[in-house]
């Protein structure tokens, strides 16, 4: 669903007049905010399906530190893969790796730790990695990549779509302040259920997730 049909669904459940354009009236803006609000809770309430994807960065010789192009500091680590030599890379603390790189002389070969470390230019995920590459590795982060912030009438909604419309009809009753919030709370209890029902069933994709083990 796109982003303009969800804000006119919106105005529907609203009984306002539906819109050409998410900016076409002051209201349209604001619902258009309210669906953005809504995205952004529900994707940050499970790992979707939906939004797993692989980021890859390929190492140069004696290069440690890499920019994960697309990220934007907006995502969830699954497991990191050195693909090149076909092992899953181990998370190092800042302290650690501080310590490898300051307080002796550092190794180079194959990488197999990472770390991350700030933000580039353009607000993209920075990676250390160790040892320092001595070669073209390729490494492949496994993530669940929140999506940036709606904003053409076109852009797609990748999760599902019912809980996220609920939502941003709860927070426009809210805003109206009808019926003394009793409007708002039924609607957020819908949204929640809507919400609940969409998790099992992505879920169910991934159960291995829901079990917990001891180390």
């Amino acid at each position: 669903m796109t982003y303009l049909q969800m804000v006119n669904n919106v105005l529907k459940r609203l009984r306002e007049r539906e819109v050409s354009t998410i900016n076409e009236s002051s209201y349209s803006k604001l619902i258009a905010l309210l669906v953005n609000d809504a995205v952004q809770e529900v994707e940050q309430a499970w790992d979707w399906s939906a939004l797993r994807t692989t980021l890859s960065a390929t190492t140069t010789a004696d290069i440690f530190s890499y920019e994960l192009n697309g990220s934007q500091n907006n995502f969830k680590v699954l497991d990191v893969v050195n693909d090149s030599e076909d092992v899953f890379m181990k998370y190092a603390e800042a302290h650690w790796m501080n310590n490898a790189f300051l307080n002796s002389t550092p190794q180079t070969g194959a990488p197999y730790y990472y770390s991350f470390n700030g933000i580039s230019v353009d607000g993209d995920t920075q990676v250390d990695l160790y040892p320092i590459p001595d070669g073209e590795y390729t490494i492949r982060f496994n993530v669940i990549q929140r999506s940036d912030d709606l904003s053409a009438d076109s852009d797609v909604v990748l999760i599902p779509t019912k809980p996220v419309l609920q939502l941003a009809y709860a927070k426009a009753i809210e805003e109206r302040g009808e019926d003394g919030g009793v409007m708002s709370s039924s609607a957020y209890a819908t949204a929640e259920r809507a919400l609940n029902d969409a998790i099992s069933f992505d879920a169910a994709k991934h159960p291995e997730e829901l079990i917990w083990k001891t180390v």
